[in-house]
């Protein structure tokens, strides 16, 4: 299969994604508002692995269409199922950041014929309980004008052990926003709910790998959070020593090992 881009056109836009190696085939699904580049240190690593490996943009991102009925996990989580379904290679092994987690939970629970195992990484599966500060924060985000320097200022947070290339993926992601039509879709996920994503995580029959690091500043105890995901879904976790919001840019070869160990075992 081809690193370049491919593109699956869908109801409400066009999905972009590119589709590389043979073997086992794992889907790579970012966190919120960012790109597929994000895998680009665990993505070689898999490939080595023996994986075939499909990163995907999220609906408003990268090279997929900007504007759509709606954004948000649910949505992604069709997004994810039509795709499975195109790329027809049997069950996949599903790894989903952030929001790319609930909507990787949401498809297994619908659709378990398309997913053999789930690593849930600094998982969203429920909405966080957010205090006056962050609610605060959140609806400066939906201010036109605001939005792309909130968002560009907060980033850096995600990711505490910054890659070398951390100011160049930066810059791309901030020159995406700024193409045509992507001016709302940040409000438009900052809106987003999890709540049917939750509701499905006693459907789930997949086995389950949840991902965290000790330094992901959007949980007021990231162990707690990922200890409450694996229980719910009898799971396993991986916790990662100082890893923020997007561990596999940070640990791509230890999220490489725990990949091959889950898989061996499913």
């Amino acid at each position: 299969m081809s690193g370049q881009t491919q593109y699956l056109d869908l109801p409400g836009g066009r999905l972009a994604y590119d589709d590389e190696g043979d073997g086992p085939l794992i889907v790579c699904l970012p966190s919120m508002l960012d790109l597929r580049s994000q895998f680009r240190f665990l993505k070689p690593r898999l490939l080595e692995a023996g994986y075939r490996v499909v990163t995907v943009d999220q609906r408003g991102m990268g090279e997929s269409s900007a504007a759509w009925p709606e954004y948000g996990s649910t949505p992604l989580a069709h997004d994810l199922m039509a795709l499975l379904r195109h790329l027809d290679a049997g069950p996949a092994l599903v790894y989903g950041c952030s929001n790319g987690a609930a909507a990787a939970v949401y498809a297994a629970a619908e659709a378990p014929e398309l997913v053999r195992g789930l690593v849930l990484a600094a998982p969203f599966v429920r909405n966080a309980q957010a205090g006056l500060a962050m609610k605060l924060t959140m609806s400066l985000f939906r201010i036109p004008g605001l939005a792309l320097p909130l968002y560009m200022s907060y980033y850096p947070k995600w990711e505490p052990k910054r890659p070398a290339d951390f100011d160049e993926h930066a810059a791309l992601l901030k020159a995406n926003f700024k193409e045509p039509g992507r001016g709302k879709v940040i409000a438009s996920y900052m809106g987003m709910s999890h709540d049917e994503a939750e509701a499905r995580l006693d459907k789930v029959t997949a086995p389950v790998l949840v991902v965290m690091g000790t330094a992901d500043i959007d949980w007021p105890d990231p162990a707690a959070e990922a200890e409450w995901v694996a229980g719910r879904l009898d799971g396993k976790v991986v916790m990662l020593d100082g890893a923020g919001h997007h561990p596999h840019v940070e640990f791509p070869a230890e999220i490489t090992d725990a990949v091959r160990g889950f898989d061996a075992g499913l």
